[in-house]
């Protein structure tokens, strides 16, 4: 422990500000001293994206895009990092090939040795479960996501001022509430700054937060170990239910079912469901009927891309919270050339941060647009590789990536193998020789599953909204 302190002190005294938090770094001899400097450093989320910079230095672009992106920082303490991500075949890739490359940039980072430890979200739940006080209902991670951090212009502020209302008043309101709107525009904040209010009014509250898919495959796991009982328990008695990207329920029979008895049961005994989607539900092709019903009971909220306002305001607001000084001349340029979405906007501030911290470098008009085209170029040039494909289309279809990858001939991996063929074939630029090797089948083999899709599509429109969504999702692997 004390190595890994003194590790801490010794990096930050030969930087000097090579970590920065409100604006200001800690002086040698300030009186928040080692042990108040220690607890400021013990935050996996304030580390992580100075962990994720420095592998882009030691692994290949696509490597970190493909295994990391959506890894997230659990927990920081004395030699050891805990990250979690989505799938154990992800874990498992990381902990077979990247461990050594993750524990030499701990070690740039801390001048001392670390452990790190992956786990499933599963078992992340279950670490937080076991690591926290009985019923401590905390979103690790995720404390910044607030509506005193959310940045309300004209293209959010209806939903702000329906996420708010509900925080305020849950069950009373607007029930569901069902904010809708392209990826990175601010739905999951709301979600959070929901959570984090009514947590604080009402600290009794029974609360869960979940997304679509994860809610389809925990109730395939209860299938299979027949605890659907208990399943249903944990849904259906709670104060609050936030669910997150619920379209990715529509289509899947089961899952509609089990939510559709979930949504009533919390419905009538006057309990809150909020949740999100990239579109409305009478655009959910796929959603069963009685289910869009439900969700147009209570309130519809859009959110659209920020205009130039709020896009200021935002790299305002982002830059402040990381201790940026950001000049408004530079300010106002990023907001002119950066406008699709928030995430894009952060990723520029948060890269000129690394300029700084990690580059010793100054934040001026060169290194600002270098920043924006090397967003952009990321962005344009973005090409998934076949194995980010594959992941993305198993997740959707609830199976290992492994059984896609697999010679197995059951109808439903067969259909998940062939659309992962399409999406390879429409997203890269591999030959069919090359996607033939990915799945050790012949290039007439692949071309024959790329004929049997285009030909589904035609003929199915659910086919192609779920090619949509998995689409989707990869694209969004980019920011």
């Amino acid at each position: 422990m004390k190595l890994l302190i003194m590790g801490i002190l010794t990096r930050y005294f030969y930087f000097g500000s090579f970590f920065r938090f409100g604006g200001r770094g800690f002086p040698p001899y300030s009186k928040t001293g080692m042990g108040g400097f220690f607890t400021v450093m013990n935050s996996a989320a304030e580390i992580w994206p100075s962990v994720l910079t420095l592998l882009q230095q030691e692994l290949t672009p696509t490597a970190v895009s493909t295994w990391f992106d959506d890894a997230e920082a659990v927990e920081l303490k004395e030699n050891q990092l805990v990250i979690c991500v989505p799938t154990q075949f992800k874990k498992d890739i990381i902990v077979s090939r990247y461990l050594p490359a993750l524990k030499k940039v701990l070690y740039d980072l801390f001048a001392a040795e670390m452990d790190v430890t992956v786990l499933t979200g599963e078992e992340a739940d279950q670490y937080r479960t076991s690591s926290q006080p009985h019923n401590e209902n905390v979103l690790m991670g995720k404390e910044e996501f607030t509506f005193e951090h959310f940045v309300v212009g004209s293209s959010n502020r209806f939903a702000y001022n329906a996420a708010l209302n509900v925080a305020e008043n849950p069950g009373k309101s607007y029930n569901p509430l069902f904010i809708y709107g392209e990826s990175g525009l601010g739905k999951t904040h709301l979600l959070y700054a929901i959570y984090h209010t009514i947590h604080q009014d009402h600290p009794e509250y029974n609360i869960t937060f979940i997304k679509g898919d994860e809610f389809t495959n925990e109730l395939q796991e209860a299938i299979r170990t027949k605890s659907t009982d208990a399943f249903r328990q944990k849904y259906r008695d709670k104060d609050l239910l936030l669910v997150d990207d619920v379209q990715f329920i529509a289509g899947k029979e089961q899952t509609q079912e089990e939510f559709f008895n979930t949504f009533n049961n919390l419905y009538e005994a006057g309990h809150q469901i909020v949740l999100t989607s990239d579109r409305p539900p009478s655009e959910m092709a796929r959603l069963e009927n009685r289910l869009q019903t439900r969700f147009e009971w209570g309130l519809l909220a859009d959110i659209q891309p920020p205009d130039y306002e709020t896009r200021c305001a935002i790299i305002k607001n982002k830059a402040i919270m990381l201790g940026l000084d950001l000049p408004n001349d530079l300010l106002e340029y990023i907001a002119q050339n950066i406008t699709s979405n928030v995430r894009q906007l952060e990723g520029t501030i948060k890269r000129l941060l690394a300029y700084r911290d990690l580059m010793g470098q100054d934040i001026n008009d060169e290194n600002t647009s270098r920043a924006i085209q090397a967003l952009i170029h990321a962005r344009d040039e973005y090409v998934p590789s076949p194995d980010l494909i594959i992941e993305e289309t198993a997740k959707y279809y609830s199976m290992d990536p492994s059984a896609i990858k697999g010679s197995s001939r059951m109808k439903d991996i067969v259909l998940a193998r062939q659309v992962s063929i399409y999406l390879i074939r429409s997203i890269t630029n591999l030959s069919l020789p090359e996607i033939g090797k990915v799945f050790g089948q012949h290039h007439s083999t692949i071309m024959h599953s790329l004929e049997k899709v285009e030909k589904m599509m035609k003929e199915d429109r659910e086919l192609s909204e779920i090619i949509r969504d998995i689409k989707s999702n990869i694209n969004s692997r980019a920011y």
